[in-house]
């Protein structure tokens, strides 16, 4: 399961992170509305706890752009308001459930973990880029029609790079994309990776280094 917190009180976002990391999840944070959709553009999350009034873009704003997005992340909406009003508003805005502040940590746990069992496999559109050809729902990747075989990380850095659509991705944003983001080793393990990928998808070279930011293909 991986889980985005998109809470822009710091305290809290990380104190929700470590509990649910603690209970084996993966989970990335987003302090504002407009990092959550950078991540979203990246990753596909199974569940999304995102807090209602958030700096930058509104979490509504979000929750509006993540359902016309599609795709199968599930939303837990949180806020500070707990009528009846609130809580109907919200989930009309297409969240799948809502928590009011203050909450029990446990609850946030259980809802989370339901969320995610509810999400439906949703069968994505292959990605394909300068003869290369990436199959989310098959986990298939080919080169000029050419199978090639990808670990678990490769596929995931492989994927990340193909939706940027050719635009440069960041390192911290390549890291989060194949890697917890909570992953402390450094950047020695993504170049590795993006080596060996570079090799696995042969000539001519399609991976390109773009040098103070990260990688484009």
């Amino acid at each position: 399961m991986r889980v985005l917190v998109v809470e822009d009180e710091d305290e809290m976002a990380d104190a929700i992170a470590h509990g649910l990391r603690r209970r084996s999840i993966a989970v990335d944070v987003a302090y504002d509305g407009a990092e959550a959709m950078e991540r979203l553009g990246y990753v596909d999350y199974d569940v999304v706890v995102l807090d209602r009034d958030l700096p930058e873009l509104h979490g509504d704003e979000v929750c509006r752009r993540l359902v016309a997005k599609g795709g199968g992340s599930r939303i837990l909406m949180l806020t500070a308001a707990g009528d009846v009003a609130e809580r109907v508003e919200g989930l009309g805005l297409g969240a799948d459930d809502y928590l009011p502040k203050p909450f029990v940590f446990a609850e946030l746990v259980a809802r989370v973990r339901t969320l995610a069992r509810r999400t439906a496999p949703v069968r994505a559109a292959a990605l394909e880029r300068a003869g290369v050809r990436l199959d989310p729902a098959r986990r298939t990747v080919s080169r000029e029609g050419r199978a090639v075989t990808l670990t678990r990380k490769e596929f995931a850095l492989l994927e990340v790079l193909l939706r940027a659509d050719g635009l440069p991705v960041r390192t911290r944003d390549l890291l989060a994309g194949a890697w917890d983001e909570f992953y402390e080793s450094g950047t020695g393990p993504l170049r590795v990776a993006v080596a060996t990928l570079r090799r696995k998808l042969g000539d001519p070279p399609v991976i390109e280094t773009v040098p103070g930011v990260g990688y484009r293909l």
